[in-house]
C-alpha cells in the first residue's frame, strides 16, 4: 500500500473529525410573541441559515422568567442596556432594539435593508472566526457583582428590620391574652399551638404574596424602572419612620389606620381556636400590610434584578422565617410562664418610637444603597 494515500485518507479523516468537533456558532435570539418587527428578523435569518449550515440558534421568549434572567446576564456581559425586541447576541455582537453594538467603533442603527446586510455580517464575521458562544460570557460570572453580593446580607438585615414589627406584635400579644383565659378553663396548651398557627399563617401569607409580587416584577421585565421607584419609596419610608421616633403620632404614622384598628382587635378578641387563630393570622397579614411592606417590597425589586426565579423562592423563605421567628419567641416566653401578655405589651409600646427609628434607619439605607448600586450599574 503506497504511503501517500494513506496519509491522505488519515488526514481527511482527522479534518472530518475535527470539523464534526467544533463548537456551532450561537446567536442567541430574544422575541416576544406577536412582534412583527421580531418576525421579519427571524424569517431573514431562516433566509440565509442555508448559507451557515454550523450556526445555531438558540430562541427565548421575552416574558418568560428564565429568559428573562438570561437576557439580564448577557446585556450586562456586553455592557449594553436593555431596549425593544427583538435582541440578538452573536460573537462580539450586540443587537438591541435594531441598534448594533461591537459591530463597528460605535453603535449605529440601519433601517430597512441595512439591518439585514448588517445582521449578516455579524454572524458572518463569528462563523469566520470561530466566535464562541454568547453564553459562555456569563458562564461562571455574576452579572450583579457587587449587588449580588450583598443581597444576603440585604435579605438578612431587612427581615431582621421587618421582624421587629409593632403592629403585629400588638395583634398577637392581644390574642395570647385572650387564649389564655380560654386556657385556664381547660384548653391546654391552646396558647403554644394558637400561637404558631398564627405564625405560621403570617409566614405563609406573606410568601405568598411576596411570589406574587416577585414573579410579575419579572414577567412585566420592568425591573430597573421598579427598582428605581421603590428605592425611592424606601427613602422617604425610612425618613418618615425616623420622624415617628421624635414625634410619634404626629401627621401620619406608619402603622395600622386608626379606623381598622376597632375591627382588628373585635376579631382577635373573639378568637378561641387553633383554626380561629390561623384565619386572624391571615387577616393580620393582610390587614397590616401598611406597617410592614416598605422593607419586603424593596428587597423583591432587589430579588427580581439580582437572582432567578427559584434562587428569590429561596430568599423568600429565608426573609419570612426571619420575620416571624419573634412571633416565635413571644408565644413561647408566654406560654412558658417568661412573660405576661401584659407585660409584652408594655415593653412594645414603651419602645414603639426606637422600633420605628430602627426600621427607618434600615430602610433609608436599604433605599439609598440600591439607588447607588442601579447608577453604578452594578445592578
Amino acid at each position: 500500500m503506497s504511503v501517500k494515500p494513506f496519509f491522505a485518507c488519515f488526514f481527511l479523516l482527522a479534518a472530518t473529525a475535527f470539523a464534526a468537533a467544533a463548537e456551532p456558532t450561537t446567536l442567541v435570539f430574544f422575541h416576544e410573541n406577536g412582534c412583527s418587527h421580531c418576525e421579519r428578523t427571524e424569517a431573514f435569518i431562516e433566509s440565509i441559515r442555508p448559507g451557515y449550515p454550523d450556526l445555531e440558534i438558540l430562541h427565548h421568549e421575552i416574558h418568560d422568567a428564565e429568559s428573562l434572567d438570561l437576557l439580564q446576564k448577557l446585556l450586562a456581559a456586553y455592557g449594553v442596556e436593555e431596549g425593544a425586541v427583538p435582541i440578538l447576541f452573536v460573537g462580539d455582537v450586540a443587537v438591541v432594539g435594531g441598534v448594533f453594538y461591537g459591530l463597528e467603533e460605535a453603535p449605529f442603527a440601519p433601517s430597512g435593508r441595512s439591518e439585514n446586510i448588517a445582521l449578516e455580517r455579524a454572524i458572518g464575521l463569528a462563523v469566520e472566526s470561530g466566535a464562541p458562544s454568547p453564553l459562555a460570557r456569563i458562564d461562571g460570572a455574576s452579572t450583579g457583582g457587587l449587588a449580588e453580593t450583598l443581597t444576603i446580607p440585604a435579605v438578612i438585615v431587612a427581615a431582621a428590620a421587618d421582624s421587629v414589627n409593632p403592629c403585629t406584635f400588638a395583634v398577637l400579644v392581644l390574642l395570647l391574652g385572650t387564649l389564655l383565659v380560654v386556657e385556664r378553663k381547660g384548653h391546654k396548651s391552646l396558647v403554644l399551638k394558637a400561637g404558631f398557627a398564627f405564625t405560621l399563617a403570617i409566614y405563609v401569607s406573606y410568601f405568598l404574596m411576596g411570589i406574587g409580587i416577585f414573579s410579575a416584577i419579572q414577567a412585566a421585565g420592568i425591573q430597573r424602572p421598579f427598582i428605581l421607584a421603590v428605592s425611592c419609596l424606601a427613602i422617604l419610608l425610612g425618613l418618615w419612620n425616623m420622624k415617628d421616633y421624635f414625634a410619634y403620632g404626629k401627621w401620619f404614622t406608619i402603622e395600622v389606620p386608626q379606623r381598622w384598628r376597632p375591627t382588628v382587635k373585635r376579631l382577635t378578641a373573639s378568637v378561641v381556636s387553633v383554626p380561629g387563630a390561623f384565619f386572624v393570622g391571615v387577616l393580620d397579614s393582610l390587614f397590616l400590610l401598611p406597617c410592614s411592606s416598605g422593607p419586603y417590597i424593596a428587597i423583591l425589586a432587589l430579588l427580581s434584578k439580582t437572582t432567578t426565579r427559584t434562587e428569590g423562592i429561596l430568599y423568600l423563605l429565608l426573609y419570612n422565617l426571619i420575620f416571624v421567628l419573634p412571633l416565635v419567641a413571644i408565644t413561647l416566653a408566654v406560654h412558658f410562664g417568661f412573660t405576661t401578655t401584659a407585660r409584652a405589651e408594655r415593653w412594645r409600646s414603651a419602645r414603639l418610637g426606637k422600633l420605628h427609628l430602627v426600621s427607618g434607619v434600615i430602610m433609608f439605607l436599604l433605599g439609598a444603597g440600591m439607588l447607588v448600586a442601579v447608577f453604578a450599574g452594578w445592578m
